[in-house]
This record gives C-alpha cells, structure tokens and sequence, in this order.
C-alpha cells in the first residue's frame, strides 16, 4: 500500500519548528533545504553526490520540463524520479513564475496564461489544470498549485486582483489534483497579497478554507529586501495552520533561511547555492568568500577541514582558485558540491537545536560568526 503524505511536528522553540513530512518516496525532515534541479539535474552536480550532502528532497521546474523534453516524453520514459536517477521524493513548481519572468511574450487572462517559449519562440498556454496535469505526469510527490507571482513593487490595487485571481486558480487547481493525481501524492497553495497585511491574511484565510496539506508563502525575494520578507512572515506565519508545512518559495542566503525558520518556516527553495558555486563563491559559516581572489592563490587549506563533504575537506583553496582560473569544470562542480553540502550543514544545525531548545542561541551564534 503506497504511504499517504503527512507531517509530524517534533518541538518547537519560540517560532522556530522542526518536524517530519513522510511522502511514499522517504521522509523530509524540517527545516529542510530543497536543492534546485530546474532542467532535471542540479547543475553541476550527481545525483548521488547531492543525496550525500543530506538532501531529501530536490525541487523541479514545471516550465522548463514542459517546453524540453516535455511532460508527456518524461511519462514515458518512466517518470522524473527514474528520468534524473533520484528516488528521493521531488517537489515541483506550478511554472507561473517563470512564465512571468522568463517568457518572451505572455497573455493573461482568467483561463491561463498564454506565452511565447523563451527557447523557440513557440506559444504555449498553462492553466491551473494543465500545470497539475504537467506536475502529474512528472511524478511529482509534492505538487504547486498555479499562481500569479506578483511584481515588486506593486500597488494595493494590483496585488489585489493578482491576489484574488491566485485563489481562484487554487480552487481549479485543487479540483484538476483531485481528479489527475495519487493518494500519494500532495498540492500545496500559495499564499500571496505581495506586502500588505491584509491582503496576505486574506490570502491565506482563503486558502485554509479549500484546504491544502501544506502552504506556501509566495511573492518574496523579489527585490522588497530582507527586512521587509521578514516583516511579511511576521504577520503571516502566527495566523498558517500550524500542523501542516510551511514552504517559503525561492528563499535564499544562509542569513535568510535562518531568519525565516525563526519565524516559523519549514521548507525553502534557492538557486543560491548552485549558481554562486559555478561563479566561485563559497558560503561558509564565517560568510561567503569569493575562492578567486588572488589571497587565495597559496593557500593551503581547504575550505572546511572538519565537513564530511569531501570538496570542502579535501581540496585546498589555492587548487580551487586554480581550477577557476584556469576555466576548468571541475572548479564549478566541487564548489556547488561544497555550497550544497554548507547548506545541509545548517538546516541540520538548525534542527538539532531547534529539537534541544537551544534555537535563540543558535541563531545568535551564527550572526557573530557570520559577522567576523
């Protein structure tokens, strides 16, 4: 019999929460980081090698798998898990965001949207109930609901209506999952309303009352600034139902998840780490340093000699530096190796102490590390 999806919250310390969400594909434990694979790979990386880092979950993108290689090819080539050689449990996006973002031409309207293929140019239309169809077919185990990821900045007014037209995709998109996907399976909804109070409170009052097994906080880290996400989670997350996971959507710097598990998150999603490793930055506890600076041309010493991972512990930085000098791949593969296994790290970190009451200080600690 195929495992349901559930969540177990474990303790929690201020608004700090660690618990457990079991899919049929393995459990997901939180705070968790979800490594990006938007094209069906984290780039640069084996799939084994990001299952050693300590992820049990990777994310993937509905929008660039519906326009290459297509939904229905990955459907018959037996599903995305076996496609990409991951048989840990996938979270997949609805593709609004990159619709918004990426697309050379878009049309919306209350059907869908109507869009341009930023590969080819060819036209595509995704609606609520063809983006779970696309998720459907991938396999994915947690699902998006469609959405509309507002601007920022944005107007009352225009967060409103974005708003609004959010929640009336969710009630589609809930109905389309309920028809398209297993029991085993899960759709999160989205809680929009950019940075308004009470719009974001409406949001999520909607949401709560179609009812999903998890929520998502959309529309941040979009340009509004650290303070400003904070300042949204602080009136948004006391009022989420507090015995099913909280998911804040493409989030972000290790000062940010840190920030945002205080404040009661569970999930997170970033590029982050991947694409500073291609582009030669480190994050470490100490803050993220830059491997090619010429200061680190002798050194030595490897980026972190007491990690487990091996590109943190077994190469010194003067190779790395070289590597990246010298335009080599593998510079690339084992700082996004090192980044990936950074944030693991942490999310661990975060749940040991969150588990043994001791969150306030952990977090204190790690500012004054971060700021030496």
């Amino acid at each position: 019999m195929t495992k349901p999806f559930s969540f177990s919250l474990n303790a929690t310390d201020g608004g700090a929460r660690t618990g457990l969400i079991s899919t049929s594909r393995g459990d997901i434990r939180t705070p968790a980081f979800m490594p990006v694979g938007t094209a069906a790979t984290v780039k640069a990386m084996h799939p084994e090698h990001v299952a050693q880092t300590g992820a049990d979950i990777c994310l993937g993108n509905t929008y660039h798998l519906m326009l290459r290689p297509t939904a229905e090819r990955i459907d018959r080539l037996g599903g995305l898990h076996k496609f990409m050689r991951w048989d840990k449990p996938i979270l997949t996006d609805s593709g609004g965001f990159q619709v918004m973002s990426l697309s050379q031409l878009r049309k919306m309207t209350e059907k869908g949207v109507t869009f341009q293929s930023h590969i080819d140019g060819s036209k595509h239309e995704l609606t609520p109930e063809r983006s779970i169809e696309i998720q459907c077919l991938l396999g994915a185990d947690i699902q998006m609901q469609l959405d509309e990821c507002p601007p920022f900045p944005i107007t009352q007014e225009g967060a409103r209506d974005s708003m609004e037209l959010s929640i009336r995709w969710a009630k589609r998109s809930k109905e389309a999952f309920k028809d398209m996907a297993g029991p085993h399976q899960a759709l999160y909804g989205i809680v929009q309303g950019s940075t308004f109070e009470d719009l974001r409170r409406r949001s999520l009052d909607a949401l709560l009352e179609i009812d999903f097994p998890g929520y998502s906080v959309g529309g941040l880290a979009v340009g509004e600034g650290q303070e400003e996400m904070f300042r949204v989670l602080e009136f948004t997350t006391p009022h989420m139902d507090t015995t099913k996971p909280r998911y804040l959507m493409g989030v972000g710097k290790p000062s940010d998840l840190v920030g945002a598990v205080a404040r009661g998150i569970d999930m997170f999603d970033c590029v982050l780490p991947t694409r500073s490793g291609r582009h030669g930055q480190a994050w470490t506890k100490n803050g993220p340093i830059n491997i090619k600076n010429a200061r680190f041309v002798d050194d030595e010493t490897p980026i972190d000699p007491s990690s487990d991972c091996p590109a943190s512990s077994q190469y010194s930085k003067a190779y790395l530096n070289h590597l990246f000098k010298a335009g080599e791949y593998l510079g690339p593969m084992l700082l996004t190796w090192h980044n990936l296994s950074y944030y693991q790290q942490l999310m661990g970190e975060m749940r040991d102490a969150i588990a043994e009451g001791r969150f306030g200080a952990f977090e204190r600690e790690f500012h004054e590390a971060q700021n030496k």
